[in-house]
């Protein structure tokens, strides 16, 4: 079975869904938006806290996990993507931050012309229903709406004041002109729901005629004529479907399918393409390489005080105190994002700008997706904003159905050793200034036994994991060798671009849903023109 539009998108993300809404708003064209995961009807998509629930759901989420890290013991790293209408945005921990302007101008300066920080900001605010109103940063009225914490937390005010103790300005706003500072997290919420992609860009496009929606859809292959994409093979349920563009097929599944499908076509390194038996279109062998993610080390502190979520989730009393306020009011802890309060510092004095960003919970856990910790505990992590580590995620097989092989190499760097635990050290000391001390009964992981530089890398290596933020595996690039030119086509091939986190030259500085979403609202003009 086959059809034929003006657009084929493959997966339905943070990326894929804001351009089935722009491509198809004229009514001009037509788009097929093809999602290898099912629509988003499970209620924990809805409900903030839900990324818990999902962590570990087959249903949603693909499961990936790295190969045995050298630099982290051998351990294998949990890498959840979303499989479902949105994509991770349904899945996240819907912390908004866009990065630093300083991200943009360095992509420029990589020789990726328009895409500077003045160039991009416009398409930041273009996507932006800003809860706080417009001015030279923020937009209204876009499809992503962008909200303040539900509620305001004593622990949270607490780590805020110790932060400015210890010299770190309070910042109203990280997504403005400076980032650097401590104050409470944006989230992509509306009412206290989650306000993914899917919601934001997908649902007010769907009743158009021009657009068609296909849930449950696995693309297994692009289709080709000589060297032009003109099409995708999917499956679907039992059976293997073709579809055709008369314009253009656009990748948007991630840093980590998205390669993996280029390789299955045959666009990639050709020795490696050639060892699982498949016909090289296109020698690329800078696809899948240069993976970069960021990587966080938690602090664990015990609480004096019954002010965490710990404490409302092991009384009966409370669950259902916490039920009844997101029901009736959509507040309380359902309502909080996986960052409530945060820190962006400078670990290493020398640093230009910050290079370590902090998410602070109130609630503490073993590890994400286990249950909370029967004692009264808060949760503080270092991330690593501009790692130097780098990675790759490449086939195994020829067989579309096997999970490619992911190697992030965290910690593989000096830079990146010495900054983790220049950025451990640093948290500690907000952690233990005055107000957190008023709450604070000590740390309990890693503990205060470990203290030293040597200590503090072995508790990186044995318990450092990802934040969740795989990027740049088909980055952009002024050269015919880089996988994509900077307008997103692929390099050697016709009709055939990718629009998601994996064009990124660099990692931004910070969470990367905002940019994503960013970089497909101006990938859209770019197809249009």
């Amino acid at each position: 079975m086959s059809d034929s539009f003006d657009y084929i998108i493959v997966g339905a993300g943070s990326a894929g869904c804001v351009l089935a809404n722009r491509l198809s708003a004229s009514g001009q064209h037509s788009v097929l938006l093809l999602e290898a995961g099912p629509k988003d009807w499970n209620p924990w998509i809805h409900i903030p806290i839900g990324y818990a629930k999902l962590f570990s759901d087959e249903r949603v989420n693909w499961l990936y996990q790295t190969e045995p890290e050298l630099e982290l013991n051998g351990r294998r790293i949990v890498q959840p993507r979303g499989k479902v209408l949105g994509g991770s945005s349904s899945i996240n921990g819907l912390i908004y931050i866009r990065g630093q302007q300083r991200d943009f101008d360095v992509w420029r300066q990589l020789g990726c012309a328009g895409w500077s920080f003045d160039d991009v900001l416009p398409y930041f605010i273009r996507a932006e229903d800003q809860e706080r109103g417009g001015d030279d940063w923020h937009g209204t009225g876009g499809p992503l709406s962008v909200s303040e914490a539900r509620d305001p937390s004593p622990l949270v005010d607490a780590f805020i004041k110790a932060g400015e103790s210890v010299g770190l300005p309070f910042n109203p706003d990280f997504n403005g002109e400076n980032q650097e500072g401590i104050g409470y997290f944006q989230n992509t919420m509306r009412n206290g729901w989650r306000w993914s992609t899917a919601k934001g860009y997908l649902r007010p496009a769907k009743s158009r005629t021009n657009l068609k929606v296909e849930t449950e859809a696995f693309a297994t292959r692009i289709l080709f004529e000589g060297k032009r994409a003109v099409g995708i093979e999917y499956r679907q349920g039992d059976e293997t479907r073709r579809a055709f563009a008369r314009g253009e097929v656009i990748l948007s599944g991630g840093a980590i399918n998205s390669p993996q499908l280029l390789e299955l076509s045959g666009i990639g390194d050709g020795a490696r393409l050639s060892r699982q038996g498949i016909s090289v279109l296109h020698d690329s062998p800078k696809v899948g390489e240069n993976l970069q993610d960021h990587l966080q080390a938690r602090i664990v502190m015990k609480c004096k005080q019954p002010v965490t979520v710990n404490d409302q989730y092991h009384s009966l009393r409370g669950r259902i105190g916490m039920g009844l306020d997101f029901l009736l009011r959509r507040r309380g802890p359902l309502a909080v994002a996986a960052g409530y309060g945060t820190a962006f510092f400078k670990a290493r004095p020398e640093a230009e700008t910050p290079d370590t960003q902090v998410h602070f919970l109130t609630f503490s856990v073993d590890k994400m997706g286990d249950a909370l910790h029967k004692f009264s505990g808060y949760t503080a992590s270092i991330c690593l904003l501009r790692p130097e580590s780098r990675g790759s995620v490449h086939i195994v097989s020829g067989d579309p159905a096997r999970a490619p092989e992911i190697r992030a190499n965290y910690l593989s760097t000096d830079y990146d050793r010495d900054t983790s635990v220049a950025a451990l050290r640093r948290l500690r000391e907000i952690l233990n200034a005055e107000p957190m001390a008023e709450f604070s009964d000590g740390e309990k992981i890693p503990g205060p036994d470990v203290d030293s530089d040597e200590a503090l890398l072995d508790y990186c290596r044995a318990f450092g994991t990802t934040i969740y933020h795989p990027t740049c595996t088909c980055a952009m690039g002024p050269n015919e060798d880089d996988v994509l030119s900077p307008d997103l086509r692929v390099n050697g091939v016709d009709g055939l671009r990718v629009v998601d986190a994996s064009i990124m030259p660099r990692l931004v500085s910070g969470n990367t849903n905002a940019a994503t979403v960013m970089i497909a609202e101006k990938a859209a003009d770019m197809i249009m023109t």
